[in-house]
């Protein structure tokens, strides 16, 4: 797989490079415009963007791939750690955003999660299937084994998230921006309350062993 870095500082940018270049082949932009032109070839897995940028920055560089009706996964990487920052980003079409500095295991997850959502997480039908139990993303249904399950609420979006994002731990705040969104009014500790409930009934079926938590950090969803 592919991934494009658009990073004007060369150094920060090599250390980018570094962290990921185990997993995935790397091409560096060192400003917007030619990170937009690496884009536009269309070859990448997912791009890793800074925001403060010379000639067009992150925002520029990313409401032009998304006009152009580019859907390349893009992972929002910068020192801008700001609420309004973060909602600009995901407004104009960012996958997910991570602060600097980072934690290279962090990042690799976040990159591996945002190219599964993209690929091959769903099937022509629009379903994620795991061992037998089936989710229907258009009628929002769960069936086990040919069995429906009733998931209350934001149950579903969880395992919905979690299916989607098999092997890659999943933080209470990924989760909680995901599906309650930055502006919500209610706080992270809403996650494990759906958790508990889900896990419930997940147990009714046998699935929950795949419902893993990770303490101090968020779940996975795992053999």
């Amino acid at each position: 797989m592919k991934v494009l870095i658009i990073e004007d500082d060369k150094i920060l940018s090599r250390t980018i490079e570094q962290c990921v270049k185990n997993d995935y082949d790397v091409d560096c932009a060192y400003d917007g415009e030619e990170g937009v032109l690496y884009a536009e070839q269309g070859i990448y897995d997912a791009i890793i963007l800074d925001l403060m940028m010379p000639i067009m920055d992150g925002y520029e560089v990313l409401a032009t791939l998304r006009n152009q009706k580019n859907f390349t996964p893009v992972l929002i990487l910068t020192a801008k750690d700001a609420l309004e920052d973060k909602l600009r980003g995901f407004r104009v079409g960012a996958d997910d955003y991570l602060v600097k500095p980072f934690n290279r295991d962090e990042l690799l997850a976040r990159l591996d999660a945002i190219i599964r959502r993209s690929k091959g997480s769903y099937t022509i039908q629009k379903t994620l299937e795991f061992k037998g139990l089936v989710l229907d993303l258009n009628s929002r249904k769960v069936t086990a084994k040919g069995q429906e399950i009733i998931l209350q609420g934001k149950q579903f979006d969880v395992l919905e998230y979690l299916l989607g994002s098999q092997n890659t731990i999943i933080t209470k705040d990924q989760i909680f921006d995901k599906i309650w969104g930055f502006d919500s009014e209610t706080s992270t500790n809403v996650i494990e309350v759906y958790a508990s409930g889900l896990r419930k009934e997940l147990k009714k079926i046998g699935y929950d062993k795949y419902f893993k938590t990770v303490r101090g950090v968020g779940y996975i969803w795992s053999e």
